[in-house]
């Protein structure tokens, strides 16, 4: 068996997909700051990824890199450390000859074109957070073309779990202790969400497959267009309450921003949510003959997975 390492393990996405490397390989080495085991024959390597030395161990004898890295959410510590973690991943990938997998969002999209987004959707990024985002893409591309770094992108939609995602944090966990869920902009426009489940399962099943690299993937979510509304009806339903949406404009981002600094670094995202949002993974699910988890089966997820958590 090989090796298959986990650069950013403990994650929403990087616990998921330990799991889903199981049925692969129990060579899985989890790097993090403080890595913590998801299986018992997982390898844990404590590891500052801004470091290139350090970069450089965790990822010796590696067949394959998986990078889901979650930095904080700030556009100055983005352009910071993003570029030069992307650097040294790569050049550690060349140097030890491992295949890399880049866990990617679409923020680096032209906004004009969120209502049907493929693999082709033309890179404009309209925001500080997806200029970097670009940036970051970009180098990993110019080494693919180059012939010198063997490497997919797999880009996945907001996704929908327990760990940083808006479904939980806004709506779930307003409504289960009995008030209104919260919205950005517009909640009557269709939303895509990717199902954490989904997407690390998508994940291992490329970084699996030889004839996926080179090129971009959409990881598989559901082709159903829900609104904002419906899938605050959704878990209304799942937790029994009623379902209450207060819709929360961009000027309130702005003042929100004051006391919850989250909400000013998201205040240039809002986009995404005063338009149509619509992932297509057709590609993923016709190459793979994949189905992606319905809307009803990704919030009794959510919510099964927050109570078990609670117990």
């Amino acid at each position: 068996m090989t090796l298959q390492t986990i650069l950013g393990a403990g994650g929403a996405i990087g616990t998921e997909l330990a799991r889903e490397l199981k049925s692969y390989t129990n060579q899985i080495r989890l790097v993090s700051r403080n890595p913590q085991k998801v299986n018992d024959t997982d390898q844990l390597f404590p590891a500052d990824l801004t470091d290139a030395q350090q970069v450089d161990k965790a990822i010796e004898g590696s067949s394959i890199v998986y990078l889901v890295v979650g930095l904080e959410y700030k556009v100055d510590v983005w352009r910071e450390k993003w570029p030069a973690l992307m650097s040294n991943v790569i050049k550690a990938c060349e140097k030890h000859n491992s295949r890399l997998v880049f866990f990617d969002n679409i923020y680096m999209y032209d906004r004009e074109f969120l209502y049907d987004m493929t693999e082709e959707t033309p890179v404009r990024p309209t925001s500080k957070k997806g200029e970097v985002r670009a940036q970051i893409a970009g180098m990993l591309l110019d080494e693919v073309k180059a012939g010198r770094l063997n490497a997919l992108i797999a880009r996945s939609a907001d996704f929908m779990g327990t760990k940083n995602s808006v479904p939980y944090e806004m709506v779930y966990k307003n409504l289960k202790s009995g008030k209104s869920a919260y919205w950005f902009a517009n909640s009557n426009i269709v939303h895509s969400f990717t199902a954490v489940a989904d997407a690390a399962k998508g994940t291992e099943m490329l970084g699996n497959t030889l004839t996926a690299f080179n090129q971009a993937w959409h990881l598989p979510t559901s082709s159903n267009q829900l609104t904002g509304t419906q899938w605050v009806e959704l878990f209304a339903k799942e937790l029994n309450v009623k379902a209450k949406v207060s819709v929360m404009p961009g000027w309130m981002l702005g003042i929100l921003g004051f006391f919850m600094p989250k909400m000013k670094e998201f205040k240039e995202m809002q986009y995404q949510y005063d338009r149509p949002y619509v992932f297509n993974s057709s590609k993923f699910e016709k190459y793979f003959n994949y189905k992606p988890a319905t809307p009803e089966e990704a919030v009794k997820a959510v919510v099964r997975a927050a109570e078990t958590a609670a117990v």
